[in-house]
């Protein structure tokens, strides 16, 4: 695989890598259209609860807006609530204390766009599986690319059956439960095993 075209996710989740992987480069759409329901603005982890999402609230804004439009809504306590249910959630894992400084400073730079948190978080993720593949941004929207094979919503809660094309989930030591939860954000996967979450996340995917 050489270009793949996909958005970018709220601490996107495993099978978001697996679908990115093999990349010799990663484009960023940043030329879309806002999609409401999305992995956006959520993410899921995994609590002493169960699955749980965490929700980025979005100020309000009529229509349709571009991507790197929409802002996030500060005025609200999301950002504080999320930090103490990933240290709540995280904390006994093996490898908490070795990436949860990184991730703070990211989340707690307070970008205004939810497009530049998602990029930036998107880079640390990267670093974090010791990929060294490069990300840049889409210059306009394209609907069909070329030379770029194009993985826009093939990660999306409301077609969860499009992962089978790509994905199948390896179970890995949780910290809660004896339940695994699978297709988690990758925070839950790199907390747990650190750096064996490269293998996990190769092992999970279909097209080697």
């Amino acid at each position: 695989m050489h270009a793949v075209l996909i958005e970018a996710h709220y601490l996107p989740s495993i099978a978001y890598f697996s679908a990115i992987s093999q990349a010799e480069k990663i484009v960023v759409e940043r030329h879309e259209h806002y999609i409401k329901q999305s992995y956006r603005n959520r993410c899921y982890i995994k609590t002493t609860f169960g699955r749980q999402h965490l929700i980025i609230p979005l100020t309000s804004k009529h229509g349709k807006p571009m991507i790197d439009e929409v802002l996030i809504d500060y005025q609200q306590k999301w950002l504080n609530n999320h930090w103490r249910t990933i240290r709540s959630a995280y904390a006994n894992a093996p490898f908490f204390e070795y990436y949860a400084d990184d991730l703070e400073k990211v989340l707690f730079k307070k970008p205004a766009r939810l497009y530049d948190l998602n990029v930036e978080l998107l880079s640390l993720c990267l670093k974090w599986l010791k990929w060294k593949i490069p990300v840049v941004e889409s210059l306009s929207y394209e609907k069909d690319p070329i030379d770029l094979k194009d993985l826009r919503s093939v990660v999306n809660p409301k077609k969860t059956g499009l992962l089978a094309e790509f994905f199948t989930p390896v179970p890995y030591t949780q910290v809660f439960g004896a339940t695994f939860e699978e297709n988690l954000s990758i925070v839950d996967l790199i907390f747990c095993v650190g750096p064996s979450a490269a293998g996990v996340v190769l092992d999970s995917t279909l097209e080697k």
